[in-house]
């Protein structure tokens, strides 16, 4: 009913409207005061309606003290069908308590639940507890539909924040209930209150959590449709290859879903608030003051999940979640140890690109060696030569999650694959650190600067059979799709039964590699080992091994013939010598002969 309307009915039932308002019930029977509040709201919505058909009602309790008070504001969403004003808002004191009602047109909440088209200001309060006063049946699957597209949303930033190990990660539902909470908290801080204490009420599990369970029957949905997968409680992504077109998309997309998040959400949530700050302070001006001070005191003295708890990175100790921070020592004591009483020593081995640490343990007379190694993010005027240098090459991962994020990943697939790697572990990413089983032999730059010093190069069987034997394996990795990005011959160790171990893929991918980048790189940066004059002929030996174990392993020749452009080869001019270069990629054009 217009407002004009509504107050031509108070001035015709002044007595009537008394009763609903103040909560007199006058002639009827005693009821408990919940059911005789909720019993009043809708009295009172259908004096807003008029003729029009209330479909469903919702009672949302703000709470805003620590400490529930009966002169807390409460919201009431009226959803009502063909509502001519569309949306309109009024405050009451109904039964004592000061109710907000929010009246908002059925097609205008469905298109909020459905692609948020108020930035789910009106369909908001269903991501918290709320009170069904009238059509349950209707909000429950309004609740359902809401958080499943938000549950989706929420997927699509996890892709863009880790694209390698976005199928891999496992997650549980409350971290989409976490989350999603928290984003309203990000938007409005004033909603920190409930916010806080929905979550210690959470984490307590005393009583069922019917906010969850709408999360767990979107995601039974989602699963009905492909779109996620569901296993021992966690649910998994597929694998979803993204160009960088769509990247972007979906980076514009989500912050587009942010304008009317912030321009609504405040506008309908504001005026609940500031009533509980009148109606629960005295001194309302203190309180005031500055918004600063208010999101101060959000910031500092509200108790809140990270959602990141409830995300998990498999390892082969087990799943880690994302939140996790480590204590070395206390790690090491724990899953080392073992409770046992022992010697810890931490030496410095790395430190330029990464910083590196080995974990020395002494227990019972035996040593135990743990690698640790902390990603550090290149940025910075000095890389820049570098990127310029290489341009027409494969890009290199600067940050260091995406780093840390490749590693890990990597790390897993050629671990599943039978490719002898480094064990992982412990991962965190919050302090961007793994550590790692400590592979003991000899690295094969060791091996190659004995062969550049050897008389016989091409005689010497065990150097050059192992050139071949990784030749092979990084031939099999390509065939699997993936470009390691960084092969070095410091990143192959052999250990005293004459294994080969591949080391750091934080370079590494799945989607878009060069191949020939790998080639090249292990064959002219093992190249620069070699002294400038009269080299020849070990560069020679060193490609023709490489190359003849890389064909034999189901190498693509055309690969290693691309190996010898320029815009590979110049990379590594600037610290291998040009005959050793031209040597190699004489060897490298000769490929298709080889094969």
């Amino acid at each position: 009913m217009p407002n004009a309307a509504y107050n031509r009915y108070i001035l015709r039932h002044p007595i009537t409207i008394r009763s609903i308002v103040m909560g007199d019930a006058l002639g009827t029977k005693q009821v408990e005061p919940e059911a005789e509040l909720h019993r009043l709201i809708l009295e009172f919505g259908k004096h807003i309606t008029g003729p029009a058909q209330i479909t469903a009602a919702s009672l949302f309790d703000y709470c805003c003290s620590e400490i529930p008070s009966p002169r807390s504001a409460i919201e009431a969403i009226l959803v009502i069908r063909d509502f001519p004003p569309r949306l309109m808002s009024y405050a009451r004191m109904i039964a004592g308590r000061t109710v907000v009602i929010v009246a908002v047109d059925q097609w205008v909440f469905e298109r909020d639940v459905e692609r948020g088209f108020l930035g789910e200001a009106s369909a908001g309060t269903l991501v918290f507890p709320y009170t069904a006063l009238s059509g349950k049946q209707y909000l429950h699957t309004q609740e359902v539909a809401l958080k499943k597209r938000l549950i989706l949303e929420l997927l699509e930033n996890l892709r863009l924040s880790f694209p390698e190990l976005s199928d891999r990660i496992k997650i549980k539902p409350e971290y989409f209930m976490y989350e999603v909470l928290l984003n309203r908290v990000r938007v409005f801080p004033p909603l920190a209150s409930c916010t806080s204490n929905f979550m210690r009420d959470s984490e307590r599990g005393e009583k069922p959590n019917p906010t969850l369970a709408g999360y767990i029957e979107a995601l039974a949905t989602l699963e009905k449709e492909g779109k996620v997968r569901m296993s021992q409680g966690y649910v998994m992504v597929p694998k979803v290859q993204l160009s960088e077109t769509q990247k972007s998309r979906i980076w514009l997309t989500n912050l587009s879903r942010m304008a009317p998040r912030t321009l609504f959400t405040p506008i309908f949530e504001m005026f609940p608030q500031l009533l509980n700050l009148f109606n629960q302070n005295t001194d309302v001006m203190q309180k005031l003051s500055t918004l600063g001070k208010w999101r101060r005191t959000v910031n500092l003295k509200r108790a809140f999940v990270d959602p990141q708890r409830y995300v998990f990175v498999p390892t082969p100790q087990g799943l880690v979640s994302l939140a996790e921070r480590i204590n070395i020592e206390t790690f090491v004591r724990d899953k080392v140890l073992h409770g046992e009483k022992g010697e810890i020593k931490i030496e410095t081995v790395g430190g330029m690109l990464n910083d590196v640490y080995l974990i020395k343990v002494n227990i019972r007379n035996e040593e135990k060696r743990i690698l640790m190694k902390r990603f550090k993010d290149w940025s910075g005027i000095k890389w820049f030569p570098l990127n310029l240098w290489s341009l027409g090459t494969p890009k290199f991962a600067v940050l260091a999650r995406t780093r840390l994020e490749k590693e890990c990943i990597m790390n897993e697939v050629l671990r599943d694959e039978g490719f002898n790697v480094p064990k992982m572990l412990h991962v965190s990413l919050g302090e961007r650190l793994i550590l790692m089983e400590y592979i003991n032999g000899e690295n094969l730059a060791n091996q190659i600067k004995k062969l550049a010093n050897s008389k016989t190069p091409r005689t010497d069987p065990t150097t050059l059979a192992t050139l071949t034997r990784v030749g092979e394996l990084i031939a099999k990795i390509h065939t699997l799709g993936v470009a390691l990005g960084d092969t070095k011959p410091e990143n192959v160790i052999v250990n005293p039964a004459g294994e080969i171990y591949l080391l750091d893929f934080e370079q590494a991918s799945r989607i878009g590699g060069d191949k020939t980048w790998d080639v090249a790189e292990f064959m002219y940066y093992a190249g620069h080992y070699l002294p400038p004059r009269h080299s020849e002929r070990e560069a020679e030996a060193i490609a023709l091994a490489f190359i003849t174990g890389y064909l034999r392993g189901g190498g693509d020749a055309n690969v290693v013939r691309k190996a010898s452009l320029a815009k590979y080869t110049r990379v590594f001019s600037l610290f291998t010598a040009p005959a050793v270069i031209m040597a190699m990629s004489k060897v490298c054009k000769e490929a298709k002969a080889l094969n």
